[in-house]
């Protein structure tokens, strides 16, 4: 009974890992990090700029500051700099043709999720080319107002934590460190995140159960990759010595795509689950042809037989 679950984990394993190689899941984690490197700045753009139209600009600059702070120090020194030069820039009003456009650029990341989410989990997409891209621009727009309610909330909980322990101080030996709160809410956001991306970006429709374990995978994962992506940053990687002035971008380029792969994987679990609980969207066409395959094997066989049969009754 023992060997069952494991027996079927390796086939979970293989048949993603296989898929990720065969689908060319390189190419496409290449193209997340990229697509998401590139809209990283235009969507920064756009939530200060609807930040700003509704009174919360500082907020979302301090929110944005503390979720890239947790990455390694590495990774989000050159970023975090290039961040706060984009967003400390004052703009004009909201409704303008150059923010329109900025969210329409961030949006592309978006689209490179739903891409890579396609094949992953092995669906063609259908949809119209204008509901795809209405819909990344209101995942893009929704993200924003997101950035700001965590805007809200790590400036609320530290403020909450100094209440309690100044009115309780009994309730300081229970309540943990701001840094505690920051990690909490990244872990939040990132979940609802791979929610809405596994659930509704990709054709076809899934349960939250045929998600749910390749999001935990992600997940896991992800938090191991980045600390030894770190450890190796700080011990034994020199990307000067190869990229000279463009180390810092080639470092973020490739923890991107470390964390892109990462994340087509987690789709490709979730694929290779399904297939093998028989959940695809065509079941019963794969039942009758694999039906089918064993009635044709059948009947050569048969026929084999017979014509042995029949070679030996004229010998």
């Amino acid at each position: 009974m023992t060997l069952r679950p494991l027996r079927f984990c390796w086939r979970i394993l293989y048949n993603a890992v296989s898929h990720y190689f065969r689908d060319s899941g390189s190419a496409f984690a290449s193209h997340i990090a990229l697509s998401g490197l590139m809209a990283l700045f235009p969507f920064l753009i756009f939530a200060t700029s609807l930040a700003s139209f509704i009174g919360a600009r500082a907020y979302t600059q301090q929110s944005v500051n503390a979720l890239l702070k947790m990455l390694p120090d590495a990774i989000a020194g050159p970023i975090v700099k290039e961040v706060v030069n984009v967003m400390t820039i004052q703009r004009g009003g909201l409704l303008t043709i150059s923010v329109i456009g900025t969210a329409y650029f961030a949006s592309n990341g978006v689209e490179a999720l739903r891409t890579a989410l396609n094949r992953a989990y092995r669906v063609v997409d259908r949809r119209s080319l204008f509901f795809c891209r209405f819909q990344s621009l209101f995942f893009v727009i929704v993200g924003t107002i997101g950035l700001m309610v965590i805007s809200f909330l790590l400036v609320l909980a530290p403020l909450v934590i100094n209440i309690l322990q100044h009115d309780y101080p009994v309730i300081g030996q229970y309540v943990g460190t701001i840094r505690f709160w920051r990690y909490a809410i990244a872990v939040v956001v990132l979940l609802i995140s791979l929610l809405i991306a596994h659930k509704w970006l990709p054709a076809g429709k899934r349960k939250l159960a045929d998600i749910l374990p390749g999001i935990g995978v992600t997940m896991v994962v992800w938090v191991l990759a980045s600390m030894l992506f770190a450890q190796y940053l700080a011990t034994f990687a020199n990307y000067v010595s190869t990229y000279a002035g463009l180390a810092s971008i080639m470092v973020a380029i490739i923890f991107l795509y470390m964390l892109s792969a990462i994340f087509i994987l987690g789709g490709e679990i979730n694929a290779a689950i399904m297939f093998y609980r028989n959940r695809q969207q065509q079941p019963g066409q794969l039942v009758r042809a694999i039906e089918q395959k064993e009635e044709k094997e059948e009947g050569l066989k048969q026929q084999n037989n017979d014509g042995q049969n029949d070679h030996t009754v004229v010998s």
